[in-house]
């Protein structure tokens, strides 16, 4: 036994002793291929799963490296079956390899011979491909070279790509660096994702994720299409490539429910991206409609199923996903693995408070007492109906009240998830609202009001999750949410996480029913943040009001 920071379980379970010496060391080695669950204040837990295995395989750690970090900072002897199992697990990834034969185009080759006669024998994998040219290689139809990655990552042997891309058609792109400057963890983020020529850069909301993708665009120095969350995310990215890059105003296109522009860089909504029209897609044509030598996905955990499809057919193109957060509800992160390609770039978001490159933020949990009337009213709601009995409750509407006053001198997003809620609130703080309804114009002129400090107050839906720049933004206040969405409880924090002016942090509300659905889905949508190493204080309603 040693006196090492961490305790490999035979679960494969990892558990890091935050206070010890030797933690951030150990954090930094195993932060590779284990995946962070649960973060609160002493011990974290990692987990080693196959797929974050072979995203450490496709960054260029081998299996010698992951044993040497779980030996090296072990307490207790290693479970002899959890090593083995990690060296025969990274064995798999790039025992199947696609490549460009100069002579035959797309091959699938094997080091294993025994593997390529297993996996031609899928029904599924079967017609994607062609002859056999020898025991060790099989054509492969080029269409078919993201679909066939999918299929292999389910069937555990994750093709090694190294097919290549086609430059697309060149564009010049730079970036402007009077005043600013890019920082450390964006250049590495740069870095890993350009080595490896597609991939996933994951980087906390507020740190910066749109100047990676424009430091990316002017390292590809081609055409570009991006694809967002929103109009409104649409414009923001137009206004910082504007402000970050030699791009002029004519040479960005948007393809919205508005525009219809394809430019040398052209940045599309998902929404548009899946409009359906006689059972078809029609916009999603804009992929083809151009030489694209890259493609960024913002907000990559959102991918639609279509967009998600249609990325099979992408391959050939470089490909950046951009997220706070691979947490998928659909669990379909082996399908950003593949066909998007693998994590690049990671860094904890407590890590990057400590930098000062995000605000410091406390979660708070309000907990609300529903009224008789509004108990037995939940109580004999049908299933289907109950979550929004509770997360709707009146007795919310005084809390709100009650922290608004308290943080009079703020600037504050009441966030919920149902319109008549929203209206509600929004006539009782007379405070604007912005709601999917809510023309882009308007959208746009709140927001900038909350800019300028015209508006202190907004009351805001679901649009205002994602990628929406309000860096004066300190106090957020949840009073509902889309179920137990962890990835949305993450967004929504990541509202106030810009850096402040004054040096200040950032305050997180969670007003929830309790004893109800409320309260169980607030415990699930919490636990991202848990991970991430934020402790929710509980608080009673009551108190809040007290104090009022």
């Amino acid at each position: 036994m040693t006196d090492g920071p961490l305790i490999v379980q035979s679960d494969k379970t990892l558990l890091l002793e935050v206070d010890h010496p030797a933690a951030p060391e150990c954090r930094s080695a195993i932060a590779p291929f284990a995946e962070l669950e649960r973060a609160p204040e002493h011990v974290h837990t990692y987990r080693v799963t196959a797929l974050g295995l072979w995203n450490a395989r496709a960054a260029g750690h081998d299996a010698e490296q992951v044993v040497d970090a779980l030996l090296r900072f072990s307490r207790y002897p290693v479970p002899h079956a959890l090593l083995v199992d990690v060296a025969e697990t990274m064995a798999r990834y790039g025992r199947l390899r696609l490549r460009n034969d100069p002579a035959h185009g797309l091959v699938l080759a094997s080091t294993d011979p025994a593997v390529l006669a297993e996996v031609v024998r899928s029904k599924k994998i079967a017609p994607l491909l062609g002859r056999h040219l020898d025991a060790d290689t099989v054509l492969v139809h080029a269409s078919q070279r993201g679909h066939l990655k999918q299929l292999l990552l389910k069937l555990g042997w994750p093709a090694e790509d190294l097919a290549g891309y086609v430059d697309g058609e060149a564009h010049t792109i730079a970036l402007r660096e009077e005043g600013w400057s890019l920082r450390t963890y964006q250049q590495d983020a740069v870095t890993g994702f350009w080595h490896g020529g597609s991939g996933v850069v994951v980087l906390p909301c507020g740190a910066g994720k749109t100047i990676v993708g424009a430091a990316a665009m002017a390292e590809a120095a081609a055409t570009t299409l991006i694809l967002v969350t929103n109009t409104v995310s649409a414009r923001q990215w137009r206004a910082e490539l504007l402000k970050r890059t030699t791009l002029t105003n004519e040479e960005i296109g948007e393809y919205s429910g508005e525009r219809k522009e394809i430019r040398p860089v052209t940045i599309a909504t998902y929404q548009v991206m899946v409009t359906k029209r006689k059972g078809e897609f029609p916009h999603l044509g804009v992929f083809g409609a151009r030489d694209w030598g890259l493609i960024v996905y913002d907000e990559v955990h959102l991918l639609p199923a279509p967009v998600f499809r249609f990325t099979a057919d992408l391959q050939s193109r470089r490909r950046l996903g951009l997220t706070a957060t691979l947490v998928r509800e659909d669990g379909r992160e082996g399908d950003v693995f593949s066909l998007i390609g693998p994590k690049r770039y990671d860094v904890p978001w407590r890590e990057m408070e400590a930098q000062g490159w995000i605000a410091p933020a406390d979660c708070v949990e309000v907990r609300v007492t529903l009224s008789d009337d509004a108990r037995l009213q939940y109580a004999t709601s049908e299933p289907a109906d109950q979550y929004r009995v509770c997360a709707t409750a009146p007795a919310k509407l005084r809390v709100v009240e009650a922290l608004i006053r308290r943080h009079a001198t703020d600037r504050v997003l009441v966030i919920g998830a149902y319109l008549d809620q929203i209206d509600t609130l929004a006539e009782r703080l007379g405070a604007p609202s912005i709601t999917g309804s809510t023309r882009n114009a308007e959208r746009e002129r709140l927001y900038e009001a909350f800019r300028n400090g015209e508006e202190r107050l907004l009351v805001v839906s679901k649009v205002a999750n994602f990628s929406i720049d309000l860096p004066e933004a300190n106090v957020a206040i949840q009073v509902s949410g889309t179920f137990g969405s962890r990835q949305e409880e993450a967004q929504r924090l990541g509202r106030i996480l810009r850096p402040k002016a004054n040096g200040g942090g950032a305050r997180f509300y969670a007003v929830v029913a309790r004893d109800t659905l409320d309260a169980e889905y607030a415990a699930h949508r919490q636990r991202f943040l848990a991970e991430q190493g934020y402790a929710y204080e509980i608080v009673d309603a009551d108190a809040v009001l007290a104090e009022d």
